[in-house]
């Protein structure tokens, strides 16, 4: 073949491959990804709790379950082909976060019933209380404290669509010391019943801090004074040494968690914000000294001002001992009393509510009494999302109305701000983009 035919056939031949090669490639690609559905919502109010303002004919505009868009109607862009959910009569505001829940506890059971409820029963009325949870208006929470790692377990559930609920951080088993609120202290001794997160000394809570992250936990919640719920102790006594809650707290910083420490008693609560434990749980009470040091270091207090109604009210039906209906009533008002002190020195305070001592469905009538006991209405609001989302670490999640954060938003007729009651029976609940009561 002359070599001037030879060449001529090579450059066809490259050619022809140069053609063929994007074809292949574009026959192997992908398909192009279908855009999420665009969901927008009109809002005749909207609370800004970053800003404290109310912002007035608004629009929220939601895509791929975060918020992409807020502004004015009239000036934010309503994408072409959107589902339009008009709340235009309606306040909307972000979903609350309750930083203190027992999301697998039932509180219309009896004391010693809870010995015949399995873990995997647990589990399954968890399921059914974390809707209830969600329904209300409750779209984050933190539980501290459950059996068998079954809030870690409805946890995983829910992050994978088997059952609804709202986003949950949660601790698997409280840590506590022999005979302390966090052991099981109701059976008679030949029984030897102790709680699972029952540690004693440096070396043994430092375990049980591995123990736990080990499977799962998000938070630490350990036990540094008595309890109301507990038999044999009493609130404000001290259970672990100063040495022991440095231990936890240094162990579990060093895995990157947060601690919550159940606290009633003035000297647990110290030694406590000492450690630079990050939230009080029930802070009781805590006296002048613990307030200083909380607001010093820049710690949270939860403290459930609203429970003990259902307490004295339900309690005796359903058998309550006598010794824990007194505990209640002996620490209640002086836990309402130290909210009032907490407001009024600037104390950073979230909605911690204690659900699982009282129905998981009334979490947000807690922000009435918030309100009663020293906050405005718009104090209350901001604890239940933007300071609890802080708490939590999450504020870069949620918490607010704004573009980037997840679509965790709740609606009510009334408006909050002039009456707070409107938030006890919450209307529309949106989590992640999907509505879920409405």
């Amino acid at each position: 073949m002359p070599s001037a035919l030879r060449l001529s056939v090579r450059h066809v031949f490259i050619a022809f491959v140069a053609c063929a090669i994007p074809t292949a490639f574009a026959a192997d690609a992908p398909p192009t990804a279908t855009p999420e559905p665009v969901t927008v919502i009109k809002a005749g109010k909207l609370i800004d709790v970053a800003s404290g303002r109310v912002r007035n004919d608004q629009v929220i505009v939601v895509q791929g379950g975060k918020i992409s868009a807020v502004g004015a109607v009239g000036v934010t862009l309503v994408p072409p082909g959107a589902t339009v959910i008009d709340l235009s009569s309606k306040t909307v505001l972000p979903g609350l976060i309750d930083t203190h829940t027992h999301v697998t506890g039932d509180p219309t059971t009896p004391p010693y019933y809870e010995y015949g409820i399995s873990i995997p029963r647990e589990a399954l009325k968890g399921a059914r209380f974390a809707r209830d949870t969600l329904l209300s208006g409750v779209t984050t929470i933190r539980n501290v404290g459950a059996s068998g790692y079954s809030d870690i377990a409805l946890r995983d559930a829910i992050n994978a669509g088997d059952v609804i609920g709202p986003r949950m951080l949660a601790s698997g088993p409280a840590i506590g010391s022999t005979g302390g609120h966090c052991d099981s202290n109701m059976l008679a001794p030949e029984y030897d019943e102790h709680a699972e997160g029952v540690a004693d000394g440096v070396v043994a809570v430092r375990a049980m801090v591995r123990r736990n992250i080990k499977y799962g936990a998000d938070v630490i919640k350990y036990c540094g004074t008595g309890g109301v719920f507990s038999k044999g102790d009493t609130p404000g006594a001290q259970q672990y040494t100063a040495e022991e809650v440095a231990a936890i707290v240094d162990e579990a910083h060093m895995a990157g968690r947060r601690v919550a420490v159940h606290a009633h008693g003035a000297a647990g609560i110290k030694v406590a914000l000492k450690a630079g434990v990050d939230t009080i749980e029930h802070a009781s009470l805590i006296d002048d000294e613990g307030l200083e040091l909380a607001k010093k270091n820049g710690a949270w207090l939860s403290m459930d001002i609203y429970n003990t109604e259902y307490t004295q009210a339900e309690g005796p039906k359903r058998g309550e001992l006598e010794e824990f209906l007194r505990k209640d009533r002996e620490v209640a008002q002086a836990q309402r009393d130290n909210f009032r002190k907490a407001v009024q020195k600037g104390i950073k305070l979230t909605m911690g509510t204690d659900t699982g001592v009282f129905p998981h469905a009334d979490a947000p009538k807690q922000l009435a009494y918030m309100v009663q006991y020293g906050m405005t209405p718009m104090q209350a609001i901001q604890a239940a999302t933007k300071v609890g989302a802080e708490a939590l670490g999450i504020e870069q999640t949620t918490g607010q109305i704004a573009p980037g954060y997840s679509a965790d938003i709740v609606a009510v007729t009334r408006n909050p701000l002039d009456d707070i009651h409107a938030m006890d029976s919450i209307e529309f609940v949106m989590k992640q983009g999907t509505v879920y009561k409405q």
